[in-house]
């Protein structure tokens, strides 16, 4: 029986606020086990949790980039379960009133645009993190973590493949990045994801027992999670089999996953509205504002890539995957309005020599504003794209400026039809047999003679006009 696979995932994604969601310790990511905690995050008896605004800014702004609706009034709630990472014994959450609910991503996989839905945004707390010692077996808990302000965007049940769900988590992740809410890391676990998936047979309507699967760390190992699950499941129940609601974890070592407990219900965690804090109450004017500043969104900036500057479908979506590279793309314009060349420069040689040097476009040494007067030294003519390169090498080294470089070393494109004519004269005189070869009908003998041409003039005659003063002598015989 052929089956169909359908996949939720739930992100928690980190804000980028100074401070935690409910006191003033630091959110600085790497500090020494337990150095960023206070009374409040850690649970004492007689504190009390203050709401920071700019979590709640950050969970309006992303409603808005999802297209969800923001509840004018929500309210946290406490998760209870006991585990050693979680000092209070309880998470500070959102259950029955999230702050938003209803929204949506649009993806791309296989040529085809699909609609995700999303069920809810809500607020939360982290916990801490257990460090268990490799060597005995003892395991210590760092709470700098814990308090730290997370969102968890839950999707539909609307993904029917790995490569929906990558794409999808790609799409989210560009916008949190985008609005600059989340760095969207995930090596360091700022951007995590869990994947809630069942198969159901072709056509039907009823969702089968489903899993959920956690413990991966990027986009690749979501999507042989999934793989490695769905495989698993339907040869279960192939065989006549059951599939068990669990929780498993994925081994990227092992390529595969294993149970790691049973999957718990909403009643399990016996929610209850946190008597500490107060229902949240948004108006209208709160959205507006944040609504009012939100940037172009990275797929309605890939839309204007391709139609109004003509880029392909995979330059665009390569560009504004990262808002700092688009950003840099059209810096780079400002320049030279060729946006496919500087798309490219960019693309190819700039990103190439960044990610060989382990450097990002944030502390690129070569500015935006360089790579657009480059390009437009090539089309202009006054140098050549081979020229350009050790230009762009020299550039990335001094950072100065492709101008002076291109005339302090006398790198300008010799264009002058007087000055080329008389070296390609030099070298047909040189190379009588190949062009009694072009003559007699092998043209491809050209490029050797082009070469020698622009050897001589070492790189800077402008190969256009070679080509055409060469063809020109030559068919004069």
């Amino acid at each position: 029986m052929p089956f169909e696979a359908v996949i939720g995932l739930e992100v928690h994604a980190q804000l980028k606020t100074r401070t935690k969601i409910f006191c003033g310790c630091s959110t600085e990511f790497g500090a020494p086990p337990n150095t960023h905690t206070c009374p409040v995050c850690l649970g004492m008896p007689g504190t009390l949790p203050v709401l920071n605004r700019k979590v709640v800014d950050f969970a309006i702004k992303t409603a808005l980039a999802t297209h969800c609706r923001v509840n004018p009034k929500s309210r946290f709630a406490r998760k209870n379960y006991f585990y050693p990472d979680l000092p209070k014994n309880y998470q500070i959450s959102q259950y029955e009133q999230p702050i938003a609910e209803d929204g949506y991503l649009e993806i791309d996989v296989a040529g085809q645009t699909r609609r995700v839905g999303l069920t809810r945004i809500h607020m939360e707390e982290d916990a801490g993190k257990l460090i268990h010692d490799p060597d005995r077996p003892v395991s210590r808990v760092d709470y700098n973590r814990t308090g730290v302000p997370l969102m968890e965007i839950v999707s539909e049940p609307d993904l029917r493949s790995p490569e929906e769900a990558g794409a999808y988590l790609r799409q989210l992740r560009a916008i949190v990045r985008y609005i600059g809410v989340c760095d969207g890391n995930m090596e360091e676990g700022s951007f995590r994801c869990d994947a809630n998936i069942s198969l159901r047979p072709e056509g039907s309507e009823t969702l089968g027992t489903r899993t959920e699967v956690k413990n991966m760390n990027s986009f690749r190992n979501v999507e042989r999670a999934l793989r490695f699950e769905i495989d698993r499941q339907r040869e279960i129940l192939s065989e006549g089999g059951r599939i068990v609601q669990e929780t498993r974890l994925w081994d990227p070592g092992r390529n595969h996953t294993w149970a790691m407990r049973g999957k718990e219900e909403a009643h399990d965690y016996r929610y209850l509205p946190d008597p500490d804090l107060l229902p949240l109450v948004i108006d209208s004017e709160w959205v507006a504002s944040i609504k009012a500043k939100l940037p172009e969104l990275p797929r309605a900036k890939k839309r204007r890539f391709v139609n109004e500057l003509k880029l392909t479908e995979e330059d665009a979506r390569r560009l504004v995957s990262k808002k700092a590279v688009a950003d840099y793309f059209e810096d780079a314009l400002k320049e030279c309005d060729n946006a496919r060349l500087v798309g490219n420069w960019i693309l190819v040689d700039l990103l190439g020599f960044l990610n060989s040097n382990d450097q990002t476009i944030e502390s690129s040494p070569i500015s935006a504003g360089q790579v657009g007067k480059l390009v437009q030294m090539i089309e202009t003519g006054r140098i050549s794209g081979k020229i350009a390169k050790t230009v762009f090498a020299e550039m990335a080294v001094t950072g100065r400026p492709p101008e002076m470089i291109v005339k302090a070393r006398g790198l300008e494109q010799v264009s002058d039809s007087g000055a080329i004519e008389a070296e390609v004269q030099k070298v047909l005189a040189a190379n009588p047999d190949q062009a009694a070869q072009y003559r007699a009908g092998k043209t491809r003998v050209l490029g050797f003679l082009v070469g020698q041409v622009m050897r001589a003039t070492r790189g800077r005659a402008n190969p256009r006009a070679v080509n055409e003063i060469l063809k020109e002598r030559l068919n004069k015989g």
